[in-house]
């Protein structure tokens, strides 16, 4: 059983619930007293131990109605049942030799087990039967759809489906009645084990599923994403964040005690012979963490866009002041909007104001010049996501060279190949020479990496 408990914590954790060793090991305890008997009290008591939100009980309680819904391997009382059965056997003289289970027929006298369980039609038989197989097959490491086949061989293999084929070729001769009924009990116990195979996928090969579409995601162009990936590239964004968040905030929280300054303490304690009742520390002076982000919203990036703001206020445990504007023909400040509305609902506005138009950088950032320059200061990092495409109108570099003059790093991310830069109407080679980095940025992968430079700048 605790194996099984250990496999339950895996498909739960694969299921989106946090589940910690330490809560793991609360949970066993908590079942120790409550027992398996009663599956409703033990379902309450996963919940109770392990789901910390809404979502994560409901994520758990699905869990556990698709995990035990398939009975557990009983090894010990199959060998005990075995055992009885050829004690049986060795009593009765008038029983077979094969423990035969449909009541010593003639025609199953000369068949295997598992033909014999088949024969008998015995459903909770043949489920523990196929329980007892997937552990010896090792069901609970599958992870991907395409293993399904591989242990749905090994579960029959385990189960003895060699002697069963023999049992069908040996009665087709000799008893076409039982050969018929041989085959038709192995289509269905394929159909079973498939099925097991397929529950078990659902349970130990969510968190792969998971990772490997999350990993297709985080390379796949930002600008092509089909619509109905929107909300799956959201999610992933916002595991980006929290993970940038708790990457970068322990190095604040140390930052702000500081860090032990040897030399000092051994001078400061030299009278109690070096024992360090008095502590001495070192700080190192750091500038708080400031984002000014300008994102073009025009038709060609503003799907980028979306997600590039989405991520940067989803930063705010890391960067305590950070103010976004948004801009094709003309620019707006977008911070409040993104703050205080859900992400669906925020774009929609933006985009309602000053998105799809034909992008002018150079009239965009005159309006920045005119209403927002003094924002700007030595310790402010200035994002700039776009294509630097102006549609030949002005591109007033002399602002963008202001503004990288006054900040402390200028920083361009275009979702375009490095190859179209300065090709048509790209102002990208001019603008660049103004900025202390320019990337590319056409993946969450690269925006990632891109805004993890950013902060840790800072750190």
């Amino acid at each position: 059983m605790r194996e099984n408990l250990h496999r339950f914590f895996r498909a739960a954790r694969g299921a989106g619930v946090r589940v910690s060793p330490a809560e793991s090991i609360d949970a066993m305890r908590a079942i120790a007293q409550v027992g398996f008997a009663d599956r409703a009290i033990l379902r309450d008591t996963f919940l109770l131990t392990l789901a910390k939100t809404q979502d994560e009980k409901r994520a758990l309680g699905d869990c556990f109605d698709l995990f035990f819904s398939q009975p557990e391997p009983q090894q010990e009382a199959s060998e005990q049942s075995k055992s009885d059965e050829q004690r049986e056997a060795g009593s009765n003289p008038q029983a077979d030799a094969h423990g035969d289970t449909s009541g010593g027929g003639a025609e199953s006298e000369n068949v295997g087990p598992l033909a014999q369980m088949l024969l008998s039609q015995d459903r909770t038989a043949i489920s523990t039967a196929i329980a007892n197989a997937s552990g010896a097959a090792s069901l609970s490491d599958i992870r991907y759809f395409t293993q399904r086949g591989i242990f749905q061989t090994r579960i029959l293999d385990a189960m003895g489906i060699q002697r069963l084929r023999d049992d069908i070729d040996n009665a087709t001769a000799n008893n076409p009645a039982l050969a018929e009924r041989l085959q038709d009990a192995l289509t269905g116990l394929r159909g079973t084990v498939r099925d097991a195979v397929s529950q078990a996928l659902l349970l130990y090969g969510r968190e792969e599923a998971e990772n490997l579409r999350n990993e297709i995601l985080r390379n796949a162009p930002l600008a092509r994403i089909e619509p109905r990936q929107v909300e799956q590239m959201r999610s992933l964004i916002r595991q980006i964040a929290r993970r940038l968040r708790e990457r970068y905030s322990k190095p604040r929280k140390r930052q702000r005690r500081g860090h032990l300054d040897v030399r000092r303490t051994l001078r400061r304690n030299a009278a109690w012979g070096g024992v360090p009742f008095l502590t001495a520390w070192k700080r190192k002076h750091r500038d708080r963490p400031k984002i000014v982000a300008l994102c073009d919203v025009s038709g060609s990036v503003a799907r980028v866009s979306d997600f590039f703001l989405l991520l940067i206020h989803s930063l705010h445990e890391v960067v305590d002041d950070v103010r976004s504007f948004a801009f094709s023909g003309h620019l707006i400040e977008v911070s409040d909007i993104l703050d205080k509305k859900p992400p669906e609902e925020a774009m929609q506005e933006i985009m309602s104001k000053v998105g799809f138009g034909s992008s002018d950088y150079g009239n965009s950032f005159a309006d920045f010049e005119d209403g927002w320059m003094n924002t700007i200061t030595p310790q402010t990092t200035v994002i700039v996501l776009g294509d630097a495409r102006s549609n030949n109108l002005d591109p007033r570099a002399d602002i963008l060279r202001r503004i990288g003059e006054r900040s402390k790093r200028l920083v361009w991310l275009n979702p375009e190949g490095r190859m179209t830069w300065g090709f048509g109407d790209s102002e990208m080679p001019r603008y660049a020479t103004f900025c202390t980095v320019v990337r590319q940025c056409a993946t969450a992968k690269q925006l990632e990496r891109a805004v993890s430079d950013i902060v840790a700048s800072y750190q």
